[in-house]
């Protein structure tokens, strides 16, 4: 129990210091001139002063009478966390008539005569009769409940609120103005959280186009908030309603789409829809408001407040830069959208799919010969960036040999992609299988592209155009979002893979997405992308599967890989095998980490002579438990059987049989590559079929774990996955399959009980069809 305590209280604390810094980075952070919003979504991690707008529809429940409880619990934990950070927050609240509609009904009820209750029965009240319940007396009785409730769950948070109350007069009155800015203002300085409403007990209704000149009237909570936030100065406004955001058309079209971004100029090509199921605002409402807030300086956000598995972290998300809802931004980028640029890649892919075999070929053949071509262009760019990354020196040795290009990586690459180009002449329409279900109705089972590919790589340029002509072979439409770190040579890469593209038409199928697109944000487009293939560090691999939502991931998190050198090994090759998986390339997920040693080869020189010239090569070891009690002097002691050095470090371990080997691989490895070192044949078969990793070598490196060099041309990257392609995942990896099935006017009747047919389901000889006819859907 106290060590419980003790690690309760040691969370608390960190997290604590972690608000603590922020607040000192907010304090410290340079005052924004007010008068400018934020351009980018990313900027908004710099708001200081808040503005959080709540709808009925978000407050209240769904039978209109009663305030949604655990979702205004959410709203409150999530506004005083950003409070704690240093944030000024100011909520604008709707919910009192709600609220007092709730309490009114219910003191109706109970002020019916006890005799009126007991002898009309319980059916009978339940059905009775309710009077029509005027707004502005709802108001009046709900608006104390509703502090009380802010008040109270607040308070769990040991923040402090209080209750402002204003009407249009109190903005167009100059002296009431000015002391609502004068209170709010001293609320804040007291980290006060102030709750904000309009007096709906005394306002009149609203009137039609009774905005002044330049200034918003005060209709509903939606011009509330703007006005108070240009009036307060805040940094941004989030207007939480039951909607997702600002769509091109009402929601409920079928061809409806999110705004992820929406600037002033678009305001023409909105077509807007009825009000909310509550509260007297409507989406146009809504913009209006925004626009006028955008205008006066401040940011704003409208948001979906009331879906369940987004409200607990809404108005954090929006806060933290994430893609959520609609951003208002006075700032148009000169590209496209990602989502745009989905589109459009989907569109080229499905003409790029339908191509001659021979078409796509030309096209990765003629990619090739720009690379070699364009060298100076493409090394030129790359000199950009390594000057770029050795300056700013936060990239590591590894990355930097991974960020370099040479004449001799481009001639390689030209070489692979030409390898590809080739087998790109049967891909995409080959038929697997064909059966005859009966007479005249035949079934074909053919190869078809996957679709859209988000492929999210590291500092590693050499990627695009290997990845770019995978997709080409393969008929996909690709997206491609590479490091900021080579952002000038995959400008020249990208360009020079939609110039062969241009051959025949297809120059949108591969997109480089250059916006401030956040990796998260690219993972939640599961209408749009229908694969992930990352390809970098473990940890992007891991942060990609956990922000992938309804998106399959082809990759693996880690590359624990071991080598097991057997009591029969060859000790020239253990040597050989040995240093070269560990030391020809220590940071690719395909080079050794652990290395398993039979306990008989202790006591040989083979042993010494591993030990070395892993010393030589400079290697750190690590002893696991095993080996460092066979040592009275021991190198330091591993702290996970299970790590990823990803450098000039190892992991050795003692085994007493190839058995053991493999349980060891399977309880601390990752299933991605793993080798067995012996000359008897008996025991690498056993180890060849007992191992579940997706490749398991024989008297061979590691580092063959490789596209290239199993003739595949390139690879999108390993996968380690059960699922789908295993291994090195090159052109076939990116193909999946559908099914044909040619009749004459053949009905699933004709095969009932009283049908006429009966099923052959003969298999047929696989016949390819002619060249000219291939292509996909």
């Amino acid at each position: 129990m106290l060590l419980r305590r003790l690690t309760l209280c040691s969370g608390i604390q960190l997290e604590h210091q972690r608000h603590a810094r922020l607040a000192r980075a907010l304090a410290q952070a340079p005052q924004r001139a007010h008068g400018s919003s934020f351009a980018h979504r990313s900027e908004l991690r710099q708001a200081k002063r808040i503005v959080v707008k709540l709808g009925s529809a978000v407050v209240t429940r769904g039978d209109e009478c009663g305030l949604a409880l655990g979702r205004l619990a959410s709203i409150v934990e999530q506004v005083a966390m950003l409070q704690s950070q240093g944030r000024e927050m100011l909520i604008v609240t709707s919910g009192a008539v709600a609220f007092g509609k709730q309490r009114l009904r219910h003191e109706i009820l109970l002020s019916q005569s006890v005799r009126q209750a007991l002898n009309s029965g319980h059916n009978q009240l339940k059905d009775m009769a309710l009077p029509v319940l005027e707004a502005r007396a709802c108001a009046a009785a709900g608006q104390s409940g509703l502090m009380a409730l802010y008040e109270a769950m607040f308070t769990q948070y040991s923040t402090c609120t209080a209750q402002v109350l204003v009407t249009n007069l109190d903005f167009h009155d100059d002296q009431k103005r000015q002391n609502l800015n004068s209170t709010l203002q001293e609320l804040l300085r007291m980290n006060i959280v102030p709750i904000i409403n309009t007096n709906d007990a005394v306002v009149p209704p609203p009137e039609p186009n009774s905005d002044l000149q330049g200034v918003i009237s005060i209709k509903d909570n939606d011009s509330l908030a703007a006005r108070l936030a240009v009036e307060m100065k805040a940094d941004l406004l989030i207007a939480l309603s039951d909607v997702e955001g600002l769509y091109n058309s009402p929601p409920g079209r079928d061809d409806a789409k999110l705004i992820d971004i929406f600037y002033p100029g678009d305001q023409q090509s909105i077509i807007y829809g009825t009000k909310s199921r509550v509260g007297i605002g409507c989406m146009e409402a809504k913009v209006k408001a925004a626009m006028w807030a955008l205008q006066g300086g401040t940011s704003v956000v409208i948001a979906n407040g009331t879906h369940p598995k987004v409200t607990g972290h809404v108005i954090t998300d929006i806060v933290e830069g994430k893609k959520v809802g609609t951003f208002f931004s006075e700032i148009k980028p000169a590209g496209p959208t990602v989502e745009h640029q989905t589109e459009m890649a989907r569109a080229s892919g499905r003409t790029l799919a339908s191509l001659h075999p021979d078409q796509r070929s030309e096209i990765i053949c003629h990619l090739a010969e720009l690379l070699t071509d364009k060298k100076e262009e493409i090394l030129t760019a790359n000199k950009m960036d390594m000057d770029l990354a050795v300056n700013a020196g936060h990239l590591p040795a590894a990355m930097l040999k991974r960020l370099s290009l040479s004449p001799a990586k481009l001639c390689s690459l030209a070489i692979g992609l030409r390898q590809i180009a080739v087998a790109a002449q049967d891909s995409v329409g080959r038929v697997l299988r064909r059966t005859r279900v009966a007479h005249n109705l035949e079934l074909e089972q053919i190869t078809v592209p996957i679709g859209v590919l988000l492929v999210i790589f590291e500092a590693r340029p050499d990627c695009l155009p290997q990845v770019s002509a995978l997709a080409i072979a393969s008929g996909n439409a690709l997206l491609l979002k590479g490091g900021k770190e080579a952002a000038n040579t995959n400008r020249v890469l990208h360009q020079l893979t939609q110039e062969a593209l241009s051959l025949h038409g297809v120059k949108e199928a591969v997109q480089l997405v250059s916006t401030r697109e956040e990796v998260e944000d690219l993972c939640r487009l599961d209408k749009m992308i229908d694969l992930i293939i990352p390809r970098g560090s473990s940890q992007l691999v891991r942060n990609i599967q956990r922000a992938a939502k309804g998106i399959p991931v082809l990759g693996h998190s880690e590359g624990i890989c071991h080598v097991y050198v057997d009591a029969e090994a060859s000790a020239d090759k253990v040597i050989k095998i040995v240093r070269d998986s560990k030391c020809d390339d220590p940071a690719a997920c395909n080079a050794m980490e652990s290395l398993l040693i039979h306990r008989d080869v202790l006591r040989m020189p083979l042993f010494d002579q591993i030990i070395d010239m892993l010393r030589a090569e400079g290697v750190k070891i690590h002893a696991g438990p095993r080996f460092a009690s066979y040592l009275t002097f021991s190198p330091s002691e591993a702290k996970s059987l299970r790590t990823e050095y990803g450098d000039l470090e190892c992991c050795i371990e003692v085994v007493d049989s190839m058995q053991e080997a493999v349980d060891h691989i399977h309880k601390y490895g990752s299933s991605h590559t793993d080798v067995i070192i012996t000359e008897n044949e008996d025991t690498a078969e056993q180890f060849l079929q007992l191992l579940d990793s997706a490749c398991v070598f024989w008297n061979a490196s590691s580092r063959f774990a490789d596209g290239y060099r199993f003739g595949l041309g390139a690879e999108v990257g390993i996968s380690t996955g059960r699922i789908h392609a295993r291994g090195p995942v090159g052109l076939e990896g990116l193909l999946t399959t559908k099914w044909v099935l040619r009749g004459d006017g053949h009905t699933a009747a004709d095969f009932s009980e009283r049908g006429t047919m009966k099923y052959l389901h003969e298999n047929l000889p696989v016949v390819q069809p002619l060249a000219e006819q291939r292509g996909s859907n």
